[in-house]
Parts: C-alpha cells; sequence; structure tokens
C-alpha cells in the first residue's frame, strides 16, 4: 500500500557578526569555556540586552534574497523553557512577529519531468539567540557528567522555517528535495555574506520535520529529528524516520509526536522528549527590548545592495564565457572558489585586453579541473582554499602563451598549490620552459626513429596508432619543456619523407 511523504524545514544559520545579538561579546567559533560571556548573555539578574543591529540588517538581506515580504514592524518575543544550555532559562525569539514571511526558494529537482524547478514556500524568517554548549564527558571515575559552555549564547541566529512543499511518495525523491533545498539555501547564505555555513562548526543546522500519510489524505502526525548538521546524515535520518513511521502505521499503531535525535555512528534515531507546541513555552513579548520599526529607505538600501548570487553568476558567466553549466556550477560551488576565479579573470584580462575572454576560460578550465583535483586530494574544503591568483594568472599567461607545455603547467599549478612557490623560479629550476629549437627536436626525432626502425615501419605501412608511442619517446627524450606542436611536425615530416 502505498503511502505519501511530508516534510518541512526549520534551519537555524549562525550570523557572521562580530559580536552578539544583544551584547558586545565575540562570537568567534572557539575559545576556552565560557570566556566568551558578560552579564547580558550570562542571564545575570538586572542585565539588559541591547539589539545588534546589524543583525537586522542580516535578516533584511536574507528576506529579500527569499523573495520574503519584510514586516515594516516587528518584535522579540520570550520563550520560556529550562534547558541547561540557557542561563536566563529563557531564549529570546520571534514568534508572533517575524522579520520577513511568505517568501520561496526555487530549487532544480532532476526528477520533475515537467520542468526540472520546484518553488518551495519560506513560512516566515525570524531573528533570535543561539543557546550554549554541554561537553559530555566520562570522567576516571566511571560516571558521566556534563560540563557547560556559554561561549555560544547569544550569537545571533536566523532561523528559516519552510512550507511543508518536500511532498513526495518516493523516499529517495523525498531526501533529493531536500537536500537540493539547503544546498541552495547554504549558497544563497554564503554568497550574501551572512553566515559561513561551516556545518562542522553548527554554524548551519537543520531540523527535520516529518510525517507521512495516505496520497492526498490529511497530514499524519510529525516528528521533529534536532540539530542534523550533514547533508549525508539528513538524507540517512530521513530514509529511517520514513520507514519507521510506514512501519508503525502499517502495525496499526500511532506515531508519537515528538522530538528525535539522530546517532549517524548507528544510522537510527531515538527519542528525546514528547513535542511540545507554542503554548508550552508559554511565549510573551520581550519587555525589556522595544518594537523594531524598519523603514521603507532602509529596505530600498539593503535592496539596491544585494550582491550577485550563485544563480546568477552561473548564467552570466555561461553567456560571457561560453562554458558549460557544469562548469559553471563547479565555479559557484563556494563563494571562496567563485571569488578566485574573478580574481584570475581580472588578472587575465589586464595581461592581454584582446584574449581576456580566452585567457578567462582558460581559468576556468584550471579551477573546475586541476585546482579541484589538487583539493579533492588534499581533503580540502573550498573554505579553507588560499591560493595565489597573481601566480595563477602567470602560469595561465605561460601556457596560452607557449612557453610552457601542458604537462609543465599542470606540475607547477601542483606546485603553487602545495608549496606556494614563485612559478617563474620553478620553472626555470626545473628546465620546464618549452624548447622551441628545430634542431634539438630534429636531433631527438631521428635518435628515437634509429632506436624504434619497426615502430616507423609499422606507422608507415599504415598503422597510424604507433605514432603516439613514438611522440611519447620523443618527448621523453628531448626532457619536460618538450613543444608537443613542433614535436608532432618533425615527426611527421621525417615518417613521411618531408625534408626540413
Amino acid at each position: 500500500m502505498s503511502w505519501e511523504i511530508v516534510i518541512g524545514l526549520e534551519v537555524h544559520a549562525e550570523l557572521s557578526t562580530k559580536s552578539k545579538i544583544f551584547c558586545a561579546c565575540t562570537t568567534a567559533y572557539g575559545g576556552e569555556p565560557n570566556t566568551h560571556v558578560c552579564p547580558v548573555c550570562a542571564g545575570m539578574p538586572g542585565a539588559l540586552p541591547v539589539l545588534n543591529r546589524e543583525v537586522v540588517e542580516y535578516a533584511l538581506r536574507l528576506g529579500l534574497a527569499l523573495n520574503c515580504s519584510i514586516s515594516k514592524s516587528c518584535k522579540f518575543d520570550r520563550k520560556n523553557y529550562f534547558y541547561p544550555d540557557l542561563p536566563k532559562a529563557y531564549q529570546v525569539s520571534q514568534l508572533y512577529s517575524p522579520i520577513c514571511r511568505d517568501g520561496f526558494l526555487e530549487i532544480d529537482v532532476p526528477h520533475n519531468l515537467t520542468n526540472g524547478k520546484k518553488k518551495i514556500g519560506i513560512r516566515e524568517i525570524h531573528m533570535e539567540e543561539d543557546a550554549g554548549k554541554l561537553n559530555h564527558m566520562n570522567a576516571q571515575t566511571g560516571f558521566e557528567r556534563s560540563l557547560m559552555d556559554f561561549n555560544r549564547c547569544g550569537v545571533p541566529l536566523l532561523e528559516i522555517v519552510s512550507q511543508p512543499d518536500f511532498v513526495s511518495g518516493n523516499a529517495a525523491n523525498a531526501a533529493a528535495e531536500v537536500i537540493a533545498y539547503l544546498e541552495k539555501l547554504r549558497e544563497t547564505l554564503l554568497y550574501l555574506d551572512i553566515c559561513d555555513c561551516k556545518m562542522q562548526e553548527g554554524s548551519l543546522r537543520a531540523d527535520i520535520n516529518l510525517s507521512v500519510r495516505r496520497p492526498g489524505g490529511e497530514l499524519g502526525v510529525r516528528t521533529e529529528t534536532k540539530n542534523m548538521n550533514s547533508f549525508k546524515a539528513i538524507a540517512r535520518a530521513i530514509d529511517y524516520e520514513i520507514n519507521r513511521q510506514i512501519d508503525i502505521l502499517e502495525d496499526g499503531m500511532m506515531v508519537e509526536q515528538e522530538t528525535r535525535r539522530w546517532d549517524d555512528e548507528k544510522g537510527r534515531s531515538s527519542g528525546m522528549r514528547s513535542k511540545e507546541n507554542a503554548q508550552d513555552y508559554r511565549y510573551f513579548p520581550e519587555p525589556d527590548l522595544l518594537p523594531l520599526r524598519i523603514e521603507d529607505d532602509w529596505i530600498a538600501r539593503v535592496q539596491k545592495n544585494l550582491p550577485e548570487l550563485a544563480c546568477q553568476k552561473r548564467e552570466r558567466y555561461m553567456r560571457d564565457y561560453k562554458i558549460s553549466a557544469d562548469e559553471a556550477s563547479t565555479l559557484t560551488c563556494h563563494k571562496n572558489i567563485s571569488v578566485l576565479f574573478e580574481n584570475l579573470a581580472q588578472k587575465c584580462a589586464a595581461v592581454n585586453t584582446a584574449l581576456a575572454v580566452n585567457l578567462t576560460v582558460e581559468a576556468a578550465h584550471l579551477i573546475s579541473g586541476e585546482i579541484m583535483r589538487l583539493m579533492n586530494n588534499a581533503n580540502m574544503l573550498p573554505e579553507d582554499l588560499n591560493i595565489d591568483a597573481d601566480k595563477m594568472a602567470v602560469l595561465i599567461g605561460f601556457v596560452t602563451g607557449g612557453r610552457i607545455n601542458r604537462a609543465s603547467f599542470k606540475e607547477t599549478v601542483e606546485a603553487v598549490f602545495t608549496n606556494n612557490v614563485d612559478p617563474q623560479s620553478y620553472i626555470a629550476e626545473k628546465g620546464l620552459m618549452m624548447i622551441n629549437d628545430s634542431k634539438a627536436v630534429t636531433e631527438a626525432v631521428e635518435k628515437v626513429l634509429a632506436a624504434n626502425e619497426d615502430s616507423a615501419a609499422e606507422y608507415r605501412a599504415g598503422k597510424e596508432k604507433v605514432f603516439s608511442f613514438l611522440m611519447g619517446m620523443v618527448m621523453k627524450e628531448i626532457g619536460k619543456g618538450g613543444n608537443p606542436e613542433l614535436v608532432k611536425k618533425s615527426l611527421q615530416d621525417a615518417l613521411n619523407g618531408v625534408k626540413s
């Protein structure tokens, strides 16, 4: 019997502001426990919050990029609960009047046979403060204990709440839509420069609200899998929860509305607590913060200054440089990669205006090919890439100008990537500069043909595949600086009896 899967997402994005949402404490990741704390974020009696204007600015950026309507008047509320990671025993959030509402994010859905696109509704975006962190330890005495680190308390968050628009009769398709949405949302946050999206550090986390139902029926009872910070783990958790709920329903039992914790090592989730509703949190207006009024000119200024997003860059790259969609996607997979490409494009244009487009295409091939290969081999994340664009521009000029061959180009790129060498010095030291001495090439060709008379005879008898072998032998004889075009012509002439 068939089932339909319905999913909604709540994504928490820690903002890249220098200070916290209601105080001047640093938001820097790490640090000794409880050193990024003051009376405000520690919840000391009598301490009063002051709203960080930049948090509002970032919220406006995201809301406009996600096609939301902006609430001209909004306010904060207290969400009361007794968790050990919040010293105040309440969280300042926005329930009744969030800053952004009713937006959407369009995603690419390969299995959608209509047009490959789908709009996922954004119910709201609201501002709130992050909680602290529990460090679970096992003492030598054999008992477990948890230590509290309040450094993260008060770090500004945007919570992006989707509509339950991930609806599918297929578990794999449902998970694919969720991942496509999260990837698009992550790139949007990165290009807006409001979140570093380092999931391994918890700066981007997702809660999965999932239920199953008979096709077209009423919504089922949903569960919420909390604080997911890996796309692969999210896909596995979705698959597990779909099967778990279907098994319960097909056994004639009821799914319990609850919050669940995912254990990626064990590949399963477990119940944490029954799912609370809004009334359980006893929300009421935050008395220490005035309502926030957002004027039209502020919204207009933010709209005008929105940066070019990844999807817009992809279209421009394909239009201006005639590169493939796959290559454009690679160049925009992370803002750091795109910045490197555009720096290279700018430097290539400065070197030779007439050949700017050709040199930029060469830069695109370099980054999407060799640089990405080297990053994968080094297990390097895009945000950690730090490569000298000036040095790469010099190398692009060398290979397109015929001063080094492709093999030498590849070798020097790796040396710059790995050891940040000076490319000109490296090429000189390793003897990689292209040899354009026709006499030296002719002598190498004659030596190879004399040593491989049988292969030369096979070629002359019509076995053209032998040419690649002979070509390789001549290049080996000349060394790393061989000019392939010159070698090819000289070898063909010698084999065909053409005098140089």
